[in-house]
């Protein structure tokens, strides 16, 4: 049995109500949703919220939602793996109990069908307790700058006069979706298990929306990713 744990709690303050703000004529939440259910992996879609409003939207673009968030993991300090926790729990106090969960974040505009059932292939071929889809830094952290009394000094000063792409490329978390082994999950309590593989994305395919900004941003790469030209 697979989960899609989709968490969007209320209270948004950069973003009043980013989460059901409409982004390209329908809540940005939809795009999850609608993804989770059409790549046809998932036996339940849910949404995990403490917000009325998030919970009518999610149900009215397909998705479940079993139980209210508790007020605990409700709020600016709630960690994600805490809230994958409560779910699981939850549902196993309704005696359902899943082998495979992917918590997707509410905002994962690029996290597609298709996107999501490469991420199971990969994970399902490869052993591992989890998958996480990464971006390489666009520019090598190891020679990266700071400032200290006034003036620029190179973090990393041995790297001065490496080309930048001699140096070892670094990734971050593109903070869009993770599969995880539900037993690993629980003996770990982490997005990002020892035994975690990794899916490259490019930097067309990520973007954070935090602000007005990054908004904008993801209107533009979304538009050249799925505009059919």
């Amino acid at each position: 049995m697979k989960l899609a744990i989709i968490p969007a709690r209320g209270g948004s303050k950069r973003i009043p109500g980013k989460n059901i703000k409409n982004f390209l004529e329908k809540p940005i939440i939809s795009y999850p949703i609608e993804a989770a259910i059409g790549c046809g992996l998932f036996d339940e879609v849910m949404v995990s919220t403490d917000c009325d409003e998030i919970a009518r939207v999610s149900i009215s673009y397909g998705a479940c939602i079993p139980f209210i968030r508790s007020e605990k993991n409700s709020d600016d300090d709630s960690a994600t793996a805490d809230v994958l926790l409560e779910v699981i729990n939850d549902y196993l106090n309704q005696g359902k109990s899943f082998d495979l969960i992917c918590c997707i974040y509410p905002t994962a505009l690029f996290a597609d069908a298709e996107k999501l059932r490469t991420a199971y292939r990969l994970l399902q071929s490869s052993g591992a307790d989890a998958l996480m889809p990464v971006v390489p830094f666009s520019y090598p952290p190891l020679r990266g700058l700071t400032i200290v009394n006034d003036y620029l000094e190179m973090k990393w000063p041995e790297n001065e006069k490496t080309r930048s792409q001699d140096i070892e490329a670094i990734y971050h978390d593109s903070g869009q979706f993770y599969f995880l082994r539900t037993k690993a999950f629980l003996r770990e309590k982490t997005l990002f298990c020892k035994k975690t593989i990794p899916m490259i994305l490019s930097e067309l395919e990520v973007q954070d929306v935090d602000n007005e900004t990054d908004w904008k941003l993801a209107e533009l790469k979304y538009l050249l990713s799925y505009s059919q030209v």
